[in-house]
């Protein structure tokens, strides 16, 4: 046997693994997530979207139907009123911009729910379905893994439900103009040429980076929850903090017992679990966005008490800080404690 015989004879080298670069790992981890909770993630918006306008398409035929009724049988007489259609336009507008919000707050609404318990059961169902054995034998890390849940929860899905919530405003947008086009109310291109879709977009999308700090307290709660309990997370992230506040709270009877109720349940109620509701900041003693004793008069009052832009008075407060650092920390715990409890 020659050289090259005992070279072809011998067995062949293995191959080297290319290394998977870091950030392609994680836009895997991001489709991941997705694709696991899509249901929640985009079907859940959608189809109570749909919902919405299909019982809006009904509320329009309706009330026309029910108008004109009441037009032929004389309850309601049309004509001779002057209308000033100037004025109405503003009006007009103000509608369409409600409309198109209120597409997007139905889709956020939903958007909290999923959010919430999607942060709760994040680490908690990998280990209930031993799924977290499969991630484990790639090079996939515990930081990784958490950070791509924290991103979808604090961005992505926030991101996701505007989109969402825009188509849904934007028909919505059209079925008022429908309302006002079918019951020959002049000016009705104004809930067009009148609203400010636009600017209304751009407020929210800024208000985005605000909520993400904002609420990392309550996700950086949940996941940490989510992490740490073998069974039932949700007594531990919610049950228990609530019961312990009440429980202090009912301590303020006993003499010489003084107890800061609303701190208390400012930091573990509000701070702690709602955080995660979009808007939820303008609550906040610190931040003075909404005025909730102001009187609305007009359109105006009503225009100005849905700028957004006052969401950025936020970054001033050393609420929205000292919140962010103790939710960072929380997060922080859950990466290790991923760990941990999967090797315990």
């Amino acid at each position: 046997m020659n050289v090259a015989d005992d070279i072809l004879a011998a067995p062949a080298a293995p191959r080297a693994v290319a290394a998977i670069p870091p950030l392609q790992t994680f836009k895997m981890l991001l489709r991941r997530e997705f694709w696991e909770h899509r249901g929640g993630f985009f079907w859940a918006p959608v189809i109570t979207g749909l919902v919405a306008i299909v019982f809006s398409l009904f509320g329009v035929v309706a009330s026309s139907i029910m108008l004109q009724s009441a037009i032929r049988r004389g309850d309601v007489h049309m004509d001779g009123v002057n209308i000033n259609v100037s004025g109405h336009e503003s009006a007009f507008g103000l509608a369409g911009d409600i409309a198109l919000l209120s597409g997007m707050g139905l889709a956020c609404v939903v958007f909290v729910f999923v959010v919430f318990f999607y942060a709760l059961g994040s680490i908690y169902d990998e280990r209930k379905d031993r799924s977290i054995l499969f991630w484990k034998s790639l090079p996939v890390s515990d930081t990784q893994a958490v950070l791509s849940k924290l991103l979808w929860a604090l961005v992505l899905a926030p991101v996701l439900a505007i989109g969402i919530g825009l188509a849904i405003g934007a028909v919505m947008w059209l079925l008022s103009w429908v309302a006002v086009l079918l019951n020959g109310v002049p000016g009705a291109s104004g809930v067009f040429t009148e609203a400010h879709p636009l600017r209304l977009v751009l407020q929210i999308l800024c208000s985005i980076p605000v909520y993400a700090l904002w609420a990392l307290p309550t996700v950086g709660w949940l996941m940490l929850c989510s992490a740490w309990a073998r069974s039932v997370p949700f007594v531990w992230a919610v049950v228990i903090p609530l019961l312990a506040c009440m429980f202090i709270s009912w301590l303020d009877i006993l003499p010489g017992i003084e107890i800061p109720h609303d701190a208390i349940w400012y930091t573990v109620a509000f701070r702690g679990l709602l955080s995660i509701v979009p808007g939820s900041w303008y609550l906040s003693p610190q931040i003075n966005g909404v005025d909730t004793n102001s009187v609305i008069n007009g359109p105006e009052d009503i225009a100005r008490s849905i700028d957004f832009t006052s969401s950025l008075q936020a970054f001033a407060t050393v609420d929205l800080w000292i919140g962010a650092v103790l939710g960072a920390l929380m997060v922080y715990t859950a990466i290790r404690l991923r760990r941990w409890r999967d090797e315990g």
